[in-house]
């Protein structure tokens, strides 16, 4: 855990503790009848759907939910604000890489490997937690760069909503989902049976971080 210590300490006390943490119990119907029907207008810069609750004479209604940018950053605790770039120039980002330790090359690949310890452990979570990867976590993309620079120096929210909840991911993002529904929709029915496993980082974790 040494090599992690200050990074952890960074993560717990950054804007997106709560987006990395937070470990909201995740109902698999209600993310998928919140999939069913699922748009955003680009008008309005709004999402909007709609979910089922029991009314007092225990009959099923729709629901409407709608949320923006603002409603994500409320929700997840961002801390930031519209008025905050969204666009990093490209000389910025690579700056701050090699400051973290990038020993690749600066057109080349960001493998996660690539970065000191102490960084690999702050890709490493955004990866898992703030991206759409399936797989190959090792690699960072352009856009998961661009967020780790957002995170230090810019607007998180809206680029966590462009990049992630806007476009056709929403089923990679479960947890968000659930937490900007709940904060709408409160009284949702909640079956254990129905609950969603999610993996958390654990102590192995750490460990395999510490031998690439």
């Amino acid at each position: 855990m040494t090599p992690f210590k200050d990074m952890a300490k960074f993560l717990r006390e950054c804007r997106v503790n709560k987006a990395l943490t937070d470990r909201t119990i995740v109902y698999e119907s209600h993310v998928r009848m919140f999939l069913k029907s699922v748009r955003y207008d680009e008008k309005e810069k709004m999402i909007y759907s709609a979910v089922q609750k029991k009314d007092e004479n225990d009959q099923d209604v729709d629901i409407e939910v709608k949320f923006n940018v603002g409603n994500l950053r409320r929700v997840l605790e961002l801390g930031d604000s519209d008025d905050d770039p969204t666009i990093v120039p490209e000389r910025l980002c690579k700056g701050l890489w090699f400051r973290m330790g990038f020993t690749g090359h600066v057109n080349g690949k960001y493998l996660k490997s690539m970065f000191s310890k102490p960084y690999k452990f702050l890709v490493h979570c955004v990866v898992h937690a703030l991206s759409h990867r399936k797989g190959a976590y090792d690699k960072t993309s352009d856009y998961i760069m661009n967020i780790i620079t957002c995170l230090v120096l810019n607007n998180i929210s809206q680029v966590l909503f462009d990049h992630n909840i806007r476009g056709e991911k929403y089923i990679m993002y479960p947890r968000f989902i659930k937490m900007l529904l709940g904060d709408q929709v409160t009284d949702h029915p909640k079956d254990p049976a129905d609950v969603l496993n999610l993996c958390h980082m654990k102590s192995e974790t750490l460990g395999r971080l510490g031998q690439i």
